[in-house]
This record gives C-alpha cells, structure tokens and sequence, in this order.
C-alpha cells in the first residue's frame, strides 16, 4: 500500500508539473485494434469488441503479478505508477476549471467549459452553475476517482480496466467500432463506477455541508423510487450541487454568490481537492497502520 500511494503522489505530481505528457493518454491505437478485430474474426459483436481490451488486462495481470516482490518492488512500483499515468485524465481536470475561472470574457469562459463536459457527444454544457458543478464533478470521477479507487483496489490491472470501460461505453472516438455493443458496455461502466461514485459521496459529505448532502442524497433515493444498490449515478449531481451551495453561502471559496457560474465553480474545485486529500489521507493512513502493526 505503501508504493500505491507513493504511485499516486508522483502521478499528481507529473500531471500538474508536465501536463505535455498527456499526450501520451492517446487510445487511437486501441480503436485500430478492436477495429481489426472487427474484421478479422468471426463470432458474436461483443466479443469482437471486448477481446483485444481482455487480452491487454491479462497481460497487464500477468506483468503486474510477475513484478510483485522482485528487486526490492522497483519494477513493480515503477509500471504501476506507468500504468496510472496513463490511465489518469486524459485531461487535468483542475487545469480545465482554471481556464475557465481565468477566461477574460463570457464568450471564452463558454468556450474553455466545455472541456469540463463528461459527454463529449452530448449537448453543449449550459453557462449554468449547476450544469458546471455537475459537469466538474462527474469528470472527477471518471478521469480522477474511478481511476484511483479501482487502483487502490486491484492494482495498475484494475486502473486500466476501468480506463477501458470509459473508453468502450463512453467515448464518441470508439462509437463506430463498438457499434450495437455500448448499451452492455456502459452497464459495465456503471458498476465500475457504482463503489467510487458513492464513495465521493461520502467524502462531499465530509468535507461539505454534512447536513445538506446528506439530506440531498436520501432525497434523491426517496423521489425516484431507487435503491442505494442501482448503478444511477444521478446522486452525485444533487449531492455535488448541495455541497458546493452550502459551500458558496458560507464564504468558503471567497464568494457568497449562489447561482453565480464562476463562484460555483470555484467552489467546487475547493471540495473536489478536499475530496482527494481525503482519499489520500485515507490511504496514508492504512499505510502508517500497516508499518505500526
């Protein structure tokens, strides 16, 4: 747990001090293999589709366990923070919302937002503070949380299967080669991101308003008839738009505006970086418990 923390530090780190690597987060080549696979093979469609992502989480499997444990865990550490790298984004999400806090007019401020959108392929995103807290927060957990908690839980293996999901079930440059697959997929999609979305609900509880979060979430659950076990992720734009307005109203990001765009959004990179300083404290703290015991 140790060398998953200092991973994810590093990858932190690069991210913000060489944001030119994020090149590297291009799957174009992965579109042209499951494309290939389209056309070489035989067989029913989603099999086609998922084979090449399959073999790839074997393979990354077999690495990660061949690794374990040899010269002192170097390797190991090294291609799980590789790994991450790539997995992570593709974006950095806090250099988004920075464009568009420091956009000189309403027009760019538009512009620049709209590399906040989770859903490349969906409408324009509105100008709206709840369009844009809900549109950073959903971002968050799929560059950011999904990617980190499916790290922590099953290694660079896990990270990279999370990343595929996204991509398969979520991306317009995978579409075409998805084809009638993609409702399947974006099933899959949602329970990856059942366990991590709800813990980032818990951690907005933590970090914000726990009253008004938590009255939100149970909110949500009770107009829409669903259970805390369904894969709709919808509860994270109430609780994120009830956690950020609280935040708002008290001061916290330097402004007392609600409804105000550029105030909310503010606001809303304050709770997500004290949501991931949480996450991090959380591990921290495994791994000081692991050296004690």
């Amino acid at each position: 747990m140790a060398t998953t923390l200092l991973a994810i530090v590093i990858v932190l780190l690069a991210t913000h001090a060489l944001p030119d690597l994020a090149r590297l987060r291009d799957y174009a080549w992965l579109r042209d293999w499951i494309a290939r696979s389209n056309d070489a093979l035989s067989g029913p469609p989603w099999l086609r589709v998922v084979l090449v992502p399959v073999v790839l989480l074997m393979v990354t499997a077999l690495i990660q366990v061949g690794l374990h444990g040899q010269w002192f865990g170097f390797p190991g550490f090294a291609f799980a923070a590789a790994v991450l790298f790539l997995c992570w984004g593709p974006r950095d999400l806090d250099a988004d919302i920075d464009s568009v806090l420091k956009a000189p007019d309403g027009e760019r401020r538009a512009v620049a937002a709209q590399a906040l959108n989770p859903d490349a392929a969906a409408q324009p995103l509105a100008m709206t503070a709840p369009a844009l807290v809900e549109a950073s927060f959903f971002s968050a957990l799929t560059r950011h949380f999904g990617v980190l908690f499916w790290f922590v839980v099953l290694g660079p293996v896990g990270a990279l299967a999370y990343r595929f999901a996204q991509l398969l079930a979520r991306s317009p440059a995978f579409r075409e080669v998805v084809g009638e697959s993609r409702e399947w997929l974006e099933h899959v999609a949602g329970v990856l991101d059942w366990a991590p979305s709800h813990l980032m609900a818990l951690s907005i509880a933590l970090v914000s308003d726990f009253d008004s979060v938590v009255r939100s979430w149970r909110d949500y659950h009770a107009a829409h008839g669903k259970g805390y076990l369904t894969l709709d992720s919808g509860f994270l734009a109430v609780i994120a738009r009830a956690g950020v307005d609280a935040d708002v109203a008290a001061g916290d990001a330097g402004e007392t505006s609600i409804g105000d765009p550029v105030a909310a959004l503010a606001d809303a990179r304050v709770v997500l970086r004290r949501v991931l300083m949480l996450w991090l404290a959380l591990i921290a703290v495994v791994v000081l418990g692991g050296f004690s015991g």
